[in-house]
């Protein structure tokens, strides 16, 4: 599975982004999504997950009410939306699918494959 992340930019505080991720390769099928963010001198945190079906959402208590996760297994890709954007939320983003759909979707390890990265901006 290639993931590839787009979306990223420069917003002001308050604004709101829509982050994409592209997954192609082999078959999308039966995977959970994550997004996570990594600060410069921070470690990788996550920040939302997604099951196969889009039935259930998972949020880092930072984001929760402001982000929404979703997905199109039709188009095979992935979306976060954020809103009220604030300057700490300032990071790369990435996604990441893990075979198994269910699990601890804020556990970095049960991850399998990883896009590249997209940068999020937010002034204040």
């Amino acid at each position: 599975v290639q993931l590839q992340a787009s979306g990223g930019g420069l917003v002001q505080a308050g604004g709101s982004l829509r982050l994409s991720c592209a997954a192609s390769g082999r078959a999308f099928s039966g995977y959970g999504m994550g997004w996570f963010r990594q600060a410069p001198g921070k470690e990788r945190e996550f920040v939302a997950g997604i099951s196969w079906t889009g039935g259930s959402g998972y949020y880092a208590d930072s984001v929760k009410g402001r982000f929404t996760v979703s997905r199109d297994n039709v188009k095979i890709t992935v979306y976060l939306q954020m809103n009220s954007l604030k300057p700490e939320d300032t990071a790369v983003y990435y996604c990441a699918a893990k075979v198994l759909s269910g699990g601890n979707y804020g556990d970095i390890r049960s991850y399998n494959y990883w896009g590249q990265g997209t940068q999020v901006t937010v002034s204040s």
